[in-house]
């Protein structure tokens, strides 16, 4: 047999989800199979909807090279450093993610992306031992498309990762600003309720109808539009998200008749492939949209890891990027 003990970044989850994380190279059926035979919690046995705690003692009755085997973490190739520091404190850092940088891995690219970027950084800070953790890797709680650049917010550990995602869920907990370049003249704000519906097959999302508004892939979506600086054809604006929905920006000005310049997906009126075309003989292929601004509410004490008190009333701000302002700068007086 073998035995481990629970830590406070492997505390407050359920036991399969733990034991799915921790035993990386298991199987779902090998998993569940353990649980009802081979694993007690505490000397006892355990179902897999147990919420585990700090210190609490885990014994799997099987050898320990076959643990060792279940166990085994890939090794990873350390990911060049492409992203600059806008905040950071003990639990939370912030980041602002460059354009072309993946958040997260997927099929087409696992090692360099913005979280493998900042598991480095925090690593040679002696903040993360990837080593010494059995399942919590410091994780984004929000997330940008390949194409869209700015401020991306981690917990550094397991209760701040938590906190974190409980207070994006909160209105008014995290408020969310971006700025954008988008074609015709904008001039007051504007607030859009409007549902959102997912076309799969597209990989896309459009204004729900009736029919379809209470529907499962249909949900509510709220953003909130100011102009900034206006030009003659063009116009900056702010977009607060109330929500975070896939592709809501995008999706919400074209609807309105605001297509974001170089958006080719949602882009598609006369007035959108106008606007495309101008920007691409700038050397722009896709939309430019930056998440330039987070703004944190009060912040709560009861259940908050010590020190989140420093976020409350915080204002985090990005820099614009370069190539935002030269597109401005070219296509404003035109």
């Amino acid at each position: 047999m073998v035995r481990i003990q629970i830590t406070d970044n492997e505390a407050e989850q359920r036991l399969d989800r733990f034991l799915k994380k921790y035993l990386k190279r298991a199987p779902l059926s090998a998993i569940y199979k353990m649980i009802r035979k081979d694993l007690k919690v505490n000397g006892k046995r355990a179902k897999e909807d147990t919420i585990l705690k700090a210190g609490d003692e885990l014994t799997f009755y099987i050898p320990q090279e076959r643990l060792d085997e279940l166990t085994r973490k890939p090794r990873k190739q350390k990911a060049r450093r492409q992203f600059r520091i806008a905040y950071e404190n003990d639990n939370v850092l912030i980041v602002e993610k460059p354009w072309g940088l993946l958040t997260h891995g997927d099929s087409s690219e696992k090692k360099n992306t913005l979280m493998n970027q900042v598991c480095g950084y925090l690593q040679e800070r002696g903040e993360y031992d990837p080593a010494g953790e059995r399942t919590f890797t410091p994780s984004p709680v929000n997330r940008l498309d390949r194409n869209t650049t700015g401020l991306v917010i981690f917990g550094k550990n397991a209760a701040s990762l938590r906190m974190l995602t409980k207070l994006l869920r909160e209105r008014d907990a995290i408020s969310k600003y971006y700025i954008t370049i988008v074609s015709g003249n904008f001039a007051e704000e504007m607030v859009i309720d409007e549902a959102l519906a997912k076309d799969a097959e597209t990989n896309t999302v459009h204004i729900a109808k009736a029919a379809d508004a209470g529907g499962e892939e249909a949900k509510r979506a709220v953003s909130i539009v100011r102009p900034l600086e206006r030009g003659k054809s063009y116009s900056i604006v702010e977009v607060e998200l109330v929500t975070g929905r896939t592709h809501q920006i995008r999706a919400h000005l074209a609807a309105k008749g605001y297509p974001l310049v170089g958006d080719s997906k949602y882009g598609r009126s006369r007035q959108g492939i106008k606007a495309n075309e101008r920007v691409r003989e700038l050397g722009v292929t896709t939309q430019l949209l930056h998440a330039y601004r987070l703004v944190f509410g009060e912040m709560p004490i009861e259940g908050a890891p010590s020190g989140f008190e420093e976020l409350s009333g915080l204002e985090v701000k990005a820099r614009v990027p370069e190539e935002f302002e030269r597109v401005w700068s070219i296509i404003k007086e035109e």
